[in-house]
C-alpha cells in the first residue's frame, strides 16, 4: 500500500482557461495560473502576485494556518503582521523555498 500523506495538499489546477493570467511559479518552477488579487500589503504582495500560482498559494494558506496556531499569532496585532510577512517571503521566495525535483502532489481523497 502507498504511503499516501494527509496533508491538505492541492493537486494541481485543471488546465487554464483561455485569458487566464498565468505567472511562472516560484514554488512549482512552471507556469500556472496567477492570482486574481493582490494577496498582501507592499511589495512583498507585489512580488507574490507576480510570481505565485494560484496552487502554491493554496499550500501557503495551509502552512500559514499551522504557523498562527504554533506561534499563537494573533492578525491583527502588527507584531504578528510581520512575523507572518517574514514567514510568507521564507516561504516563497527563501533559501529553499522551492518544492524538489519531481515533487507530485497527493491526490485528494474523494
Amino acid at each position: 500500500m502507498a504511503n499516501e500523506s494527509c496533508d491538505p495538499v492541492p493537486a494541481p489546477s485543471e488546465p487554464a482557461k483561455p485569458g487566464t493570467r498565468m505567472v511562472m511559479c516560484v514554488k512549482f518552477g512552471k507556469e500556472l495560473p496567477g492570482l486574481d488579487r493582490v494577496p498582501w500589503s507592499g511589495e512583498l504582495g507585489k512580488r507574490v502576485y507576480e510570481n505565485v500560482s494560484k496552487d502554491a498559494w493554496k499550500l501557503w494558506i495551509e502552512h500559514s494556518k499551522m504557523i498562527m496556531n504554533e506561534y499563537r499569532l494573533n492578525p491583527i496585532d502588527p507584531n504578528s503582521q510581520k512575523i507572518m510577512g517574514e514567514q510568507l517571503e521564507e516561504f516563497f521566495f527563501g533559501a529553499g523555498a522551492k518544492l524538489p525535483e519531481g515533487y507530485v502532489a497527493p491526490k485528494a481523497k474523494g
